[in-house]
C-alpha cells in the first residue's frame, strides 16, 4: 500500500511557478499518494490556501491531497472573531477533513501570551466539534526554549496545559463525541503519548524521529499501538536523516518510515499499510 505523508506545508513550495508540482510529482513517483496539506499560511488571512491546492490538484501521477484549516498557536492574537468565522465556513468545504494545526507553544518569546493561546486553541476545538472534524495539534513546550521564552512562560508546561484544554473541551463529560485527532509531529515522552493516545489521538512522527538525541520520540514510537501511529514530512521542515538541514519534501516522508518500521521490528511495507489504514480509519472521507 502506498504511504500517507499526514502532515505537509505544501503552500511553502513557491521557489519556482512549477515547485510545487515538481514536488508532488517526485512524492508520487516515491510511493507517497496522499497528503494531508496544512492550512495555517501565514496567518488566519492566507489559511484558504492549502484548500485550494487540494481542490486544484488531480492527475494520474499525482498524489490525492486533503486539507485543513487552522490558526496557528503563534497567531493565536489574530484568532479575532471574523478569522474564527471565515474558519468555519471554509471547514464545510468537503476537501477540509480537519482543523489544524492548533494548540500551544511555549517555545518561542515572541509567541502571544499563555492566556491568548489558549483561548484560540478552545475556541477552534469548539469549530471542530460544531463541524465534526478531527483536530491536528501543535505542542512545543518551553523546557529547551531559549532563556527570553522560559523568562516570560515561566514553569508553565505546554503538555500539561493542552492535556488539561482537551479534557475539559474536546472528551470531558458533554464532549464525548468521537472525533479524535493527530498528535502531530510527536515530541513528548511515553508518558505523554499514553495520555494522547487515551484522549483519543493518533501519533504523528516525522523526521525528527531519526535525529541521533531523539532517543525519547523514538521511546515513545516504538511503544504506541499499532493502530494509533502516523507518518508526516512537516515538509518543508525537519528533513530526516540522511538529508537533515536540506529543505524537506513529502516523498522524503519514506526514510522516515523506514526508520519508524525498523523500531517497531516490520518492514516498510507493512509500515505504509499499517499507517495508511490508520489514517483513513481517521479520516473516513479520505477513503
Amino acid at each position: 500500500m502506498p504511504l500517507t505523508d499526514s502532515h505537509a506545508h505544501l503552500d511553502f513550495y513557491t521557489e519556482t511557478p512549477t515547485d510545487r508540482d515538481e514536488v508532488l510529482r517526485r512524492a508520487y513517483a516515491a510511493g507517497v499518494h496522499t497528503i494531508l496539506a496544512i492550512g495555517i499560511g501565514d496567518g488566519p488571512a492566507t489559511m484558504h490556501q492549502a484548500l485550494e491546492i487540494a481542490n486544484a490538484t488531480s492527475g494520474p501521477d499525482l498524489p490525492q491531497i486533503y486539507a485543513t484549516v487552522g490558526i496557528h498557536p503563534q497567531e493565536a492574537a489574530h484568532a479575532t472573531k471574523e478569522a474564527l468565522a471565515r474558519l468555519s465556513t471554509l471547514a464545510a468545504d468537503p476537501k477540509c477533513i480537519a482543523i489544524g494545526e492548533i494548540g500551544l507553544d511555549y517555545y518561542h518569546a515572541d509567541n502571544p501570551d499563555i492566556t491568548t493561546q489558549k483561548l484560540a486553541f478552545c475556541a477552534q476545538m469548539y469549530i471542530a466539534a460544531q463541524t465534526r472534524k478531527p483536530i491536528i495539534i501543535h505542542c512545543r513546550t518551553s523546557e529547551l526554549a531559549t532563556p527570553q521564552a522560559k523568562e516570560k512562560y515561566g514553569t508553565a508546561d505546554a503538555w500539561e496545559d493542552l492535556l488539561d484544554l482537551i479534557e475539559e473541551h474536546w472528551t470531558g463529560p458533554g464532549h464525548s463525541l468521537p472525533l479524535g485527532g493527530i498528535m502531530h509531529c510527536f515530541s513528548g515522552t511515553v508518558e505523554q503519548a499514553e495520555r494522547s493516545i487515551a484522549a483519543g489521538f493518533h501519533l504523528s512522527f516525522a523526521g525528527n524521529l531519526t535525529y541521533p538525541k531523539a532517543q525519547t520520540i523514538r521511546d515513545a514510537a516504538a511503544a504506541a499501538p499499532a493502530d494509533r501511529i502516523l507518518v508526516e514530512t512537516d515538509a518543508p521542515f525537519l528533513a530526516p536523516i540522511p538529508l537533515r538541514g536540506q529543505r524537506n519534501e513529502p516523498a522524503l516522508v519514506t526514510h522516515t518510515a523506514a526508520a519508524l518500521a525498523a523500531l517497531r521490528g516490520i518492514s516498510p511495507e507493512e509500515l505504509a499499510t499499517l499507517t495508511t489504514t490508520n489514517f483513513k480509519n481517521l479520516f473516513p472521507t479520505a477513503r
